[in-house]
């Protein structure tokens, strides 16, 4: 049985052009977290959105107390928005998820249960065959997924089916320790943070999460693809 309201929690998001359903995202963690935890904060990086985010994510402070906006005004990707936001957490744990809570906020309670035992980080997995897809990505998509998990898996010896889902849990400590290490500031940035985490020997879990594909993704297959094979190199170079 979890002691779930004994842990305090920080959830990063990263956010860029996320005006139309970062609101939405809030509201549901902030209702969902301040159920299960002693306390938590929700941490939400502006990536030099060129849209109304920040002025949405202002308005939502007024609401939402425990909703902290941080952030700069040119886009520098997601890796550097998780940085930016790791640095400055103080929660026991650590959440990386997504702007479109493509995994629902209530998957967590299925990370914390290895991270409160013997696990130092846990990580949301779209590829084991417990996972729970309710909307899948377009084939195309997803066979690229798989492709470039091989490559990933060649280069950098990670062996996890699913290093690229936008849900994990770390330990708070080791998270941010992880993330003052990281160099990679686009969307290879979980490739390297496992990778040093692998490294230095922490214990991590591949945890099967439910997971709906938003065809709102901001991810741009194969230019993002291409970006992440030459990361791949400055990972392996940099550690």
């Amino acid at each position: 049985m979890l002691n779930k309201k004994q842990n305090s929690i920080s959830i990063i998001i990263p956010a860029y052009n996320e005006s139309k359903r970062i609101l939405s995202t809030l509201f549901k963690i902030n209702e969902y977290c301040g159920k299960i935890f002693r306390d938590f904060e929700i941490i939400v990086v502006n990536d030099g959105s060129n849209d109304n985010t920040l002025e949405v994510l202002m308005q939502a402070k007024n609401s939402i107390k425990t909703l902290h906006v941080t952030g700069y005004d040119i886009n520098k990707g997601k890796g550097f928005a998780l940085k930016y936001g790791v640095n400055i957490s103080k929660g026991d744990f650590i959440l990386i998820s997504d702007a479109d809570l493509s995994t629902p906020i209530e998957e967590v309670e299925k990370l914390i249960v290895y991270c409160e035992k013997e696990y130092d980080i846990a990580i949301g997995s779209r590829a084991l065959k417990e996972s729970e897809i309710v909307i899948r990505q377009p084939w195309w998509r997803e066979f690229m997924g798989r492709t470039f998990n091989k490559i990933v898996r060649t280069i950098a010896s990670i062996d996890f089916l699913d290093t690229q889902c936008g849900f994990k849990l770390f330990r708070g400590e080791i998270g941010r320790s992880l993330f003052r290490k990281a160099v990679i500031d686009r969307f290879a940035y979980d490739i390297e943070i496992l990778y040093i985490a692998k490294k230095e020997g922490y214990k991590i879990k591949e945890v099967p999460i439910k997971w709906l594909n938003s065809p709102d993704s901001k991810v741009k297959p194969f230019k993002d693809s291409l970006q992440c094979l030459k990361d791949l190199v400055k990972i392996k170079l940099s550690h």
